[in-house]
């Protein structure tokens, strides 16, 4: 082989390994981002089990030791995989309203645009 051959093939390589690093951290970004929207789905049909099963009403307070704890829904309130700080209501939410919410969910469109029927 010459030395032009080489080259070739080594830049060859290393452009295919370049793609492979970039696919995987597109892969991360969406892993985190279906995580996140399956945390919010969850902890969002703990709230709707939670007012049928008391029999509240939309503007009634909802305490977070209800939803998340020993006792709870819930043991631990979850992390967000990409590191945001989720954030409950202090009330059950009208249907159709998230009762938990990201930081990022606009930054990274962790939520989904249409989450009606949650």
């Amino acid at each position: 082989m010459t030395l032009i051959e080489l080259t070739v093939i080594i830049i060859t390589l290393l452009t295919m390994i370049s793609v492979l690093f970039i696919g995987t951290a597109a892969y991360k970004e969406g892993t985190d981002r279906a995580s996140c929207i399956l945390n919010q789905r969850n902890v969002q049909t703990y709230v709707r089990s939670y007012q049928n099963m008391w029999d509240l009403n939309i503007g009634d307070d909802l305490d977070p030791s209800d939803i998340f704890g020993e006792t709870a829904f819930l043991a631990t309130q979850p992390e967000c995989p990409a590191g945001g700080i989720y954030t409950l209501v202090d009330t059950i939410p009208e249907i159709g309203t998230l009762a938990f919410t990201c930081e990022y969910a606009d930054a990274r469109d962790h939520e989904p645009s249409n989450h009606g029927e949650w």
